[in-house]
């Protein structure tokens, strides 16, 4: 798999995710959300004021948008952007990755290094704490049938799997992979249950079935791993995000990120 470059010309990229023919990106010190088609053609969402990170869209499709620092969630229905919940006041960190389930309910990472928490937030807007004592959770997935959620536990180098109830609850915390080549950071499924992980410092993204087994494995060189996506016709599209540098304020100013795109076997399943 040679990974083919798709776009460029963006401080640091995170949270990719297809939606209607698009993949949508956040760049988070560029304080906007960008999207570019399978042609390499970009357009851009400002968000004067915020580090976007996590993205993922509801039912209705609107886009749902966390908000690092401000450790807000934004919404955007196409025309305006708007603040739908401050959580503040219940997270450790800033906010990092999210997914968002099929009923709209979002799951939303508060990135402490220790004592992480996920809240979720539910279609009416109200949020709840529904997972604790996570080292720096960053991306996340859910399966096609809805009932695992599988988070990215970076300091920990490990996937951890949780069982989700009907009304959104965790349960059944458990590790997916452990002893990971890297800190994992944004992360997707595929349709056989393999996840596709940036490992950040390992300079490359691997697929990893559970239990821990390395199957595939794409080597950027000297870049670092940032987020995966899988989309594109058939959801065979693995896009890669990368950058030069795992810290983001260090690459303030620069416009170093970039988006490849090389074609799999297997598909995306699940969400985002």
């Amino acid at each position: 798999m040679t990974p083919t470059p798709l776009a460029k010309g963006f401080c640091f990229g995170e949270g990719p995710r297809w939606f209607e023919g698009l993949l949508w990106f956040s760049d988070m010190l560029g304080e906007a959300v960008h999207t570019v088609d399978l042609n390499g053609d970009l357009t851009t969402l400002p968000l004067p004021g915020h580090a976007p990170a996590g993205l993922g869209f509801r039912p209705d499709g609107s886009l749902l948008i966390s908000s690092t620092e401000a450790r807000q969630v934004l919404r955007y229905d196409g025309e305006n952007v708007t603040t739908i919940a401050d959580l503040s006041a219940i997270v450790p960190a800033p906010l990092g990755d999210m997914v968002v389930d099929g009923t709209g309910r979002a799951y939303v990472g508060s990135q402490a290094r220790e004592h992480g928490v996920i809240v979720r937030l539910d279609p009416d807007d109200t949020f709840t704490v529904v997972a604790v004592g996570l080292d720096f959770p960053n991306g996340m997935v859910i399966t096609a049938d809805g009932t695992t959620l599988i988070v990215a536990e970076s300091t920990g180098r490990r996937l951890t799997a949780y069982s989700v109830a009907g009304d959104g609850a965790l349960s059944d915390r458990r590790v997916f992979a452990d002893g990971l080549d890297g800190p994992p950071d944004g992360i997707c499924l595929d349709a056989e249950g393999g996840v596709w992980a940036a490992m950040t410092l390992a300079g490359q993204f691997e697929r990893v079935t559970e239990g821990g087994d390395v199957t595939d494995r794409i080597d950027i060189g000297e870049r670092i791993a940032i987020a995966c996506a899988l989309g594109g016709p058939e959801r065979r599209t693995l896009f890669l995000l990368s950058s030069t540098d795992a810290y983001p304020q260090r690459l303030k100013g620069t416009k170093l990120s970039r988006v490849d795109a090389t074609t799999i076997d297997i598909p995306g399943a699940g969400l985002p």
